[in-house]
């Protein structure tokens, strides 16, 4: 460091220090004298405290009975500004972090007390077992806990909460009651051919005395986090959606309209014995990882991706026609089967052809569990 000039000014001795060539250059082109802004920290203070003012609204509004207003275009893009994707991945990368064996029963034991948990349900009950949160959260179940209703076609997927079920009209779906989205941005364009009039709920029935159906179950973070299939089908596409994450919950989902469809998501489509099949994982905050068990080449929640943009992959080989011809072509999944898993809980939406005496058993909010009966013939 320059040494100090000595200056006497009324019997008083002043050292001054002699600036250097940086801090020259900060004072004359006057950077340097407010601190850095911090973009990330910016969005996050912002960001978490719009959303707790947003949630706090919607709260009032619904114990006075009015149903909460939709958010406009400029919320949900604030919304989307919010580096949910960021926090994904390093909310993933920490459940990866191994935790001492003497911390990880106090902290499973508040994942457990906080979130409702029934360890007695999971393979391994010990939580010493787990070395990690990523284990603990995608913890297997003891195969006894979860049996297969014998009277119904088609079977719950995942443990969670019924958000909505029925028909499919006009190509429009229910995220939840009184909210839509477009089934057509939800599922991507179709090969199939039909007529010009043909709309696109037609387009994906096989047969015109059939009618789609679709049925929404939500997972919390409390809940089992592997997902199963439903009935026995073949898939024969897997198309994936890069995307938002943004949360799921029935309070966000009753906010921001065509939600699901602004997510990062992952379609699994194909044919069951009554036609047109699909099974969709949606994915949220906190949940940027999903993991198809038979497809080793899917990755989820890159950096980085061009908006409005999706990735396909073909079960069906280009000489395959025939086998696909006959029914044969795809992966078989059979009722009850394990398919896939989340990170920490999210949404499944399935979306099927039936004949039109299809009948769900369901109730809207009801708790669900993987193997229980959704509808029968």
């Amino acid at each position: 460091m320059a040494a100090a000039l000595r200056c006497v000014r009324s019997g008083v001795i002043y050292r001054v220090f002699p600036l250097s060539c940086s801090q020259q250059r900060s004072l004359s082109t006057g950077r340097g004298l407010l601190p850095r802004p911090r973009p990330l920290r910016f969005l996050l203070v912002t960001g978490g405290g719009y959303l707790g003012y947003q949630h706090y609204r919607r709260r009032n509004q619904e114990e006075d009975g009015a149903p909460p207003p939709l958010a406009t275009p400029t919320q949900v893009a604030l919304y989307r500004s919010f580096p949910t994707r960021l926090l994904s991945r390093a909310w993933g990368r920490l459940n990866g972090v191994e935790l001492p064996t003497w911390l990880r029963r106090p902290v499973y034991s508040l994942y457990i007390w906080t979130f409702g948990v029934n360890m007695q349900e999971a393979a391994v009950e010990d939580l010493h077992h787990y070395r990690n949160l990523g284990e603990f959260f995608r913890r297997r179940l003891k195969p006894a806990v979860r049996p297969l209703c014998a009277s119904s076609c088609l079977v719950s997927p995942a443990d969670g909460r019924i958000l909505h079920f029925g028909q499919v009209k006009n190509s429009e779906v229910e995220q939840v009651k009184g909210v839509t989205y477009s089934l057509e941005n939800f599922l991507g364009p179709q090969k199939r051919q039909g007529n010009d009039s043909s709309s696109f709920r037609d387009l994906l029935l096989a047969s015109p005395d059939n009618d789609l159906f679709h049925v929404v179950v939500y997972l919390a973070p409390g809940d089992y986090h592997c997902f199963h299939s439903p009935t026995d089908w073949r898939v024969e596409l897997r198309r994936h959606f890069p995307g938002s994450l943004m949360s799921v919950n029935p309070g966000v989902a009753r906010w921001v309209k065509e939600l699901f469809c602004l997510n990062e998501r992952v379609a699994l489509t194909g044919q069951w014995q009554h036609g047109f099949f699909s099974l969709t994982a949606v994915g949220a905050t906190n949940v940027g990882s999903i993991r198809v068990y038979f497809d080793q080449e899917l990755q989820t929640n890159a950096p980085h991706y061009s908006k409005g943009s999706f990735h396909d992959r073909s079960y069906i080989a280009a000489g395959d026609q025939l086998l696909k011809a006959a029914g044969e072509g795809g992966v078989a999944l059979q009722r009850g089967e394990a398919v896939g898993e989340f990170n920490l809980g999210s949404t499944i939406v399935l979306l099927f052809e039936a004949p039109k005496d299809f009948s769900f058993n369901l109730q809207p909010g009801q708790r669900i569990r993987v193997g229980e009966g959704l509808g029968s013939l």
